[in-house]
């Protein structure tokens, strides 16, 4: 049987302003599972975590997802429907000594018989110490914690209080999804801006869930601007009146999170694929977010080397000369140059056989230890060193027939010959490939001979 809420205290009085001072997106918080937009992953009727919330049997979870897609909305709906005091905290605002402070009042609050919802904004700001305050007060049930993080868990929180959570994954909100949050505000004449006489057709709308790029209240908080401009034109939000509001919209971007690493491993691995296009459309994305182009620029020229290499040599090349243009042009013009030279890489020969050459080789150092280099590819500038046998039966290569004295052996005499470099049939490297397998047949075939 589903557990309807009880009454409860209203959103006003969860916080202390009065609900006149609250900016929109605060005031058009949903208060009930139905008035949520988006996560119907989670909670549409029937679903595992809506069943748990109505019954009223919450456990600790983390709500990892972007801004403004619903996480602090779920935690308070959660200690509503489970008549829980909620309690809410900001990792970025609050202290150990906070924390315990919360705690000691949940305990209490547990011996009197009523739970705590503790609501850990941006949780992953807390370290190690902090997080592992949690543990017991989980354990023995004396909060049930809900952590709320925009970057991933398995990265910024400690297995310990992972393993006492669960993780649910919010995503971003649809356009759609948006354009019904605002509706509802315009309609909402107790909360929201209903009864002023506003006006505004679904294009502009639209427009706005556009800006908003997947969070709700940025949305609303970019209506409410657009509200109050326009009252003063007669209600009519018009798309002059968006324009104002509008002039400086940029997508979601986080210089330091995991949105960063995802867009640039999309970029890379697109040029990667061979697809100019998609590469294009990932630079554009991380230069649009705020990405110094220096860092891209950086990480294009790291791409030539890895992904490229000797399939096409202009590549290493042609990224650094991309580098010094945006060096000297700036931005936006040498941002161009940085465009050309993705477009090249991702449209050219790819190999990685330098890459994979130079790890193979890096693993026999480090698990081979120090070889001795043979006596024959020695230095010998002294009588003693001579004598000692320095650089002797070195054969050099210019006066042997070829130019390449195929029976001598360039590695130490403990490890043999080892292949690390294996060119693909790819690009510029099929010339390579040609003449190093028919050189390294020729040196095995002499080596036999020798023997």
């Amino acid at each position: 049987m589903k557990r309807r809420p009880t009454p409860g205290p209203t959103m006003s009085e969860l916080f202390d302003a009065p609900a006149a001072l609250k900016p929109l997106a605060e005031r058009m918080r949903p208060r009930m599972l139905d008035d949520m937009v988006g996560q119907r992953r989670l909670v549409a009727p029937g679903n595992a975590l809506r069943r748990a919330i109505e019954s009223g049997n919450v456990h600790s979870m983390i709500l990892w997802g972007p801004p403004g897609c619903g996480k602090t909305t779920l935690a308070l709906l959660l200690a509503q429907y489970a008549d829980a005091e909620f309690v809410a905290i900001s990792a970025v605002l609050s202290g150990l000594p906070q924390v315990r402070q919360v705690l000691a009042e949940a305990e209490t609050r547990f011996a009197g018989g009523r739970r705590t919802v503790l609501f850990v904004d941006e949780v992953h700001r807390f370290n190690k110490v902090q997080q592992d305050a949690f543990l017991p007060h989980i354990e023995r049930g004396t909060i049930v914690f809900v952590g709320a993080t925009t970057e991933n868990p398995s990265f910024e929180l400690n297995s310990a209080l992972l393993s006492r959570c669960r993780v649910h994954v919010l995503e971003a909100v649809s356009q759609e999804d948006i354009v019904a949050a605002m509706q509802r505000a315009l309609d909402d004449a107790e909360r929201g801006l209903g009864g002023r006489g506003l006006r505004i057709d679904a294009a502009n709308l639209a427009s706005i869930a556009q800006a908003a790029d997947g969070d709700v209240r940025r949305a609303l908080t970019l209506l409410e601007i657009a509200a109050e401009l326009a009252e003063g034109e007669g209600g009519e939000i018009s798309a002059a009146t968006l324009s104002q509001v509008l002039a400086d919209r940029t997508r979601r971007f986080d210089k330091q999170g995991e949105q960063f690493y995802d867009q640039i491993s999309a970029l890379h691995k697109s040029v990667r694929s061979s697809n100019p296009d998609a590469a294009l459309y990932w630079l554009c994305r991380m230069l649009d977010g705020g990405c110094d182009p220096i860092y891209l620029a950086r990480r294009i020229t790291r791409m030539a080397v890895e992904d490229i290499g000797l399939a096409d040599p202009r590549a290493l090349p042609m990224a650094i000369d991309a580098w010094n243009t945006y060096d000297r042009l700036g931005s936006p013009e040498g941002e161009l140059a940085l465009a050309q030279i993705v477009i090249y890489l991702a449209s050219t020969a790819k190999s990685n056989a330098v890459y994979a050459a130079y790890n193979a080789a890096r693993a026999d150092v480090a698990q081979l230890g120090t070889q001795d280099v043979p006596l024959h590819l020695r230095n010998a500038p002294t009588r003693l060193m001579k004598e000692l046998g320095y650089g002797k039966a070195y054969q050099y290569d210019h006066d042997a027939d070829g130019g390449i004295a195929l029976d001598q052996t360039g590695f130490p005499d403990a490890m043999g010959e080892r292949v690390y470099y294996d060119p693909p049939a790819r690009g510029l490297e099929i010339k390579l490939k040609d003449k190093l397998d028919a050189l390294r047949a020729a040196r095995r075939a002499a080596r036999e001979g020798k023997a």
